[in-house]
């Protein structure tokens, strides 16, 4: 590729002809056949070439939607029409959807460039992206350690620069988490900002689509063309934001005013070296921002109450995949009873059938009400105190994650070690809140990430405060190898 940028620079280059979609998809492609990360199941190199060459005859006709022509890799969760979508699992190695998922819609309707489906934990369910059916994905930082997940092939292809974009999913830090281990900028907005039709569900109260990009102006510009109300989804909400259109159009302003910041102190006393956190205060506090301890008492029972809440809708959700209705069929089944049971332990890998066991134990006669309904009251706490603390700040400041990637097969043996990655990203997202990461250093050579979270469908303020803060920082520039994402197109 010519050099590596950003998704706004591509935009800009495209505007003024420097180059094609066609010829920019091509090298978007020859980029991929060369990868080395494992970061995408399915490259859909003739789809990819077809929209590229729809998106320069719509700009010869008269169309500069921002989007148009730029290549973008979708999360193998995401419903494509005509492209296999796996969802990481052999369950659904041979699925091909015949619909797009409203995000795929949206953004196809924007022109954007499909070139291919990113890996994942198989169903969403991990924190390495090392329980894909189709193998674990490396952090392009260190090969030999984990991207995070489950969205770590979209974190890694960004990182990589294999895409200056691509579309992740959040249920309980999905997209925060492999953002901050590969050191990208990524955003899951608010619960029903975007739709979830056409993404295959895990856990419905808590799946959200969201972007992961280099940057924050990046990840304002996706957001831009995902979000809006869908019919077909019951939980998608109905807003009329006019910054979001004034943020595509015109970028991200200066926020115009001081804000204060919470530093919530639960979420300090596991991390293993607050180098990184502690300079992204101290940048705050210089750009004229107020800091503030606060307190979210009910933060470390979030883990737990994540994990009944999220098993028990998995465990229903995932019923469908029976060998008749939906996936992998067995063969030579002799019963019905051994067509299900073989066609689900041959199709689901460990992790998800751990998780469909724990969510059927706890919605089991005898034990609903000890551990399901149990932890939807504390969910109910957990929620009470964000509110409560957005009465005194306007925004949150913590770490994204306890530690920087780890090495691949670390916590493979000790799920609940594994769990515990989500600490700091599960609480927003039983609260159906607003939060990004976004680099702010580095911890023995591999990058990590700063979360900022907000008051419901306030976005604005995570990108607004991200932007700033990426204006007097670089972190969110650098990549594996010493290379630097470039503001502008590279001649």
């Amino acid at each position: 590729m010519r050099g590596m940028t950003t998704l706004r620079a591509m935009s800009r280059a495209l505007e003024a002809r420097r180059i094609s979609s066609v010829e920019l998809t091509q090298e978007h492609l020859a980029k991929l056949a060369q990868d080395q990360t494992n970061s995408f199941i399915t490259v859909s190199s003739e789809r990819a070439l077809e929209q590229a060459k729809q998106a320069d005859t719509r700009r010869e006709q008269g169309d500069n939607q921002p989007l148009l022509g730029a290549p973008i890799g979708h999360k193998d969760i995401f419903c494509t029409e005509g492209i296999a979508t796996t969802c990481g699992s052999r369950m659904l190695e041979k699925f091909i959807a015949p619909y797009d998922a409203h995000v795929v819609e949206l953004l196809n309707r924007a022109g954007m460039v499909t070139v291919g489906k990113t890996n994942m934990d198989e169903f969403a369910m991990g924190s390495s992206n090392e329980s894909s059916y189709f193998g674990p994905v490396s952090n392009p930082w260190h090969t030999d350690c984990v991207p995070g997940g489950s969205s770590g092939g979209s974190a890694a292809a960004v990182a990589a620069g294999l895409v200056a974009c691509a579309t992740g999913t959040d249920t309980g830090g999905s997209i925060r988490q492999p953002a901050a281990l590969c050191g990208i900028t990524g955003l899951k907005p608010t619960y029903g900002r975007v739709s979830r039709y056409g993404m295959i569900a895990f856990a419905s109260s808590l799946d959200q689509a969201g972007t992961m990009t280099c940057d924050a102006e990046d990840s304002a510009l996706m957001l831009s063309a995902m979000a809006g109300f869908d019919g077909k989804d019951s939980t998608s909400a109905q807003r009329q934001d006019d910054w979001l259109t004034k943020f595509a159009k015109n970028g991200i302003p200066e926020l115009g005013r001081s804000l204060t910041v919470g530093l919530p102190r639960e979420y300090y006393t596991d991390l293993r070296d607050g180098t990184a956190i502690t300079s992204v205060q101290k940048t705050l506090a210089e750009q004229g921002h107020k800091l503030v301890d606060v307190s979210l008492p009910h933060t470390h029972h979030a883990v737990p109450v994540y994990y009944v809440i999220a098993s028990a809708e998995a465990s229903t959700n995932l019923s469908r995949y029976d060998g008749v209705r939906f996936g992998h069929r067995c063969e030579n089944a002799q019963s019905l009873d051994d067509l299900y049971r073989r066609s689900r332990s041959e199709g689901f890998g460990d992790e998800v059938k751990r998780r469909i066991l724990t969510g059927t134990y706890t919605l089991s006669v005898g034990y609903f009400d000890a551990y399901y309904i149990k932890a939807q009251q504390i969910r109910r706490l957990i929620s009470n105190d964000f509110s409560n603390v957005f009465a005194q700040v306007d925004i949150l400041l913590t770490p994204t994650s306890p530690t920087p990637a780890f090495r691949k097969g670390q916590l493979s043996s000790d799920p609940v070690a594994m769990y515990q990655q989500d600490l700091y990203t599960v609480p927003t997202s039983l609260a159906g809140l607003p939060a990004l990461s976004m680099p702010c250093g580095f911890v023995d050579g591999l990058p990590v990430g700063a979360q900022l979270i907000a008051p419901a469908f306030r976005e604005d303020l995570l990108l607004g405060l991200a932007a700033e803060y990426q204006r007097h920082s670089d972190w969110h520039l650098q990549r594996p190898g010493g290379l630097r994402v470039s503001g502008e197109w590279l001649a």
